[in-house]
């Protein structure tokens, strides 16, 4: 199997794409390329917008980008935000305006810094062997019977990270469909179309991606998020989520002397964990429409630990369960230690944007018909996270998720097709044309 390893493109003044007669023809994997080499990895400890100003680099080309394609007003905010607009063509003065919207940061879970991409020419179906690892460890392999979307990429070109770090398909691929298509509708005026608004967000990973959003500012009625898996599918159902924060508050002593005083907040902690279900209720143990409840942080002293968990379930009533479940535990753990107490706080994150979109059919029957005008097979599904769109569908902008091609997200074992990407490109176009059409 060929793989083509780039050089570092970060610092090179990126040009403009050449023009081609079709969208699905466009480099969009040049841009990807530059792109994935930039650094973006947000924070969830940060309080600062955006979480690491490094996202900001990536926004600051992505306005140059747009500028050097005719779009004029693109614009980054004080917070790291992308607004730009594809002004309208059509004569139509009732065409809803559409926005598409990625963001531009990378998981905190694997390091995203000094990412080397590599093209695998002609997909062959064989695990893929990725050459770089550290001393002493075993290479990662993306192994086919892990990844069955692997059995529809033959003869396609695979793009890969090294091994070291993850490659940032989730959501830079987004956005190099997104900069490709709008270029594509700007150099074709043949295609009628309304105004286009583009959105570029920072802190996606972390939950905080629509925070700094100026929904009138940005002016759409609808949206699409171009952030999902598979060639083909629709997602318009997500989790609802809710985060927990628990703070517990031991008894400390010196050590030596602590015999029937000491209550560590450490085992207190611990205990909590040492409850919850081993074969239940955990991500690794749940699937389809099954919600969980994941511990993600654990810091602390026997004075004082703090515990941080996610919620995830499809329906409000589900992640109420959860959460009286997990307050429950805590209780039964206190009990041994009649000293100590908790704080037990829930924030809310987002919600299943479904109940949104049932109520504006369109937004969702628009982008199934612009991918089967791209020659796919449309398929709906739900996802077991959330995108920004979660977040808008509720402060007004019904925004469902269309295929990106990115696969493997938040591990070193990230992958995407070129020829997937090229054909969400063409989707984009489609959408565009479509709601014109349809107005």
């Amino acid at each position: 199997m060929q793989f083509d390893l780039f050089a570092d493109l970060t610092n090179m003044t990126p040009t403009p794409e050449p023009v081609a007669p079709e969208p699905q023809q466009l480099a969009v994997v040049d841009r990807f390329l530059r792109y994935v080499q930039i650094d973006t990895q947000s924070d969830p400890q940060s309080a600062t917008n955006p979480s690491t100003e490094k996202q900001k680099d990536l926004s600051r080309l992505l306005v140059q980008e747009l500028h050097e394609i005719g779009i004029a007003d693109a614009e980054m905010d004080e917070w790291g935000y992308v607004y730009a607009t594809v002004p309208a063509n059509t004569d139509k003065a009732n065409v809803p305006v559409i926005c598409f919207c990625s963001h531009v940061d990378t998981s905190p879970d694997v390091t995203g810094a000094s990412v080397k991409p590599l093209i695998h020419k002609k997909y062959d179906g064989t695990d893929i062997v990725l050459p770089d690892y550290p001393a002493g460890n075993e290479p990662q392999t993306i192994r086919v019977a892990d990844h069955p979307d692997l059995h529809h990429q033959l003869g396609h070109d695979i793009i890969t990270a090294s091994g070291t770090t993850l490659l940032g398909a989730d959501n830079k691929a987004g956005l190099a469909e997104i900069m490709d298509a709008a270029q594509y509708l700007m150099e074709h005026p043949e295609i009628k179309h309304g105004t286009i608004r583009l959105l570029f967000t920072p802190d996606e990973e972390v939950g905080r991606g629509t925070e700094k959003v100026d929904i009138q500012k940005l002016g759409a009625d609808f949206g699409y998020t171009i952030d999902g898996e598979s060639l083909g599918t629709l997602e318009d159902e997500t989790f609802s989520a809710d985060a927990v924060k628990i703070t517990i508050q031991g008894v400390s002593t010196h050590p030596g002397f602590a015999k029937g005083k000491l209550e560590n907040a450490l085992k207190i902690a611990a205990d909590l964990l040492a409850e919850l279900p081993k074969n239940a209720l955990s991500p690794e143990t749940t699937d389809e429409k099954e919600g969980f409840v994941h511990p993600t942080r654990l810091e602390g002293n026997q004075d004082q630990a703090v515990l941080e968990f996610i919620i995830r379930d499809f329906t409000d009533a589900g992640l109420q369960e959860k959460e009286t479940y997990l307050q429950n535990q805590l209780t039964d753990a206190l009990q041994h230690y009649p000293g100590s107490k908790a704080d037990f706080v829930v924030k809310q994150q987002y919600r299943n944007m479904k109940v949104v979109l049932d109520q504006h059919p369109a937004v969702v029957e628009n982008a199934l018909e612009a991918i089967r005008r791209a020659g796919l097979s449309a398929h709906r599904r739900s996802i077991r996270g959330g995108t920004d769109g979660s977040r808008l569908s509720f402060m007004g902008l019904p925004c469902p998720n269309i295929f990106a091609g990115e696969h493997a997200f938040h591990s070193r074992q990230e992958w995407v097709s070129v020829q997937d990407m090229q054909r969400a490109v063409e989707v984009i176009v489609n959408v565009a044309r479509v709601w014109e059409e349809r107005a």
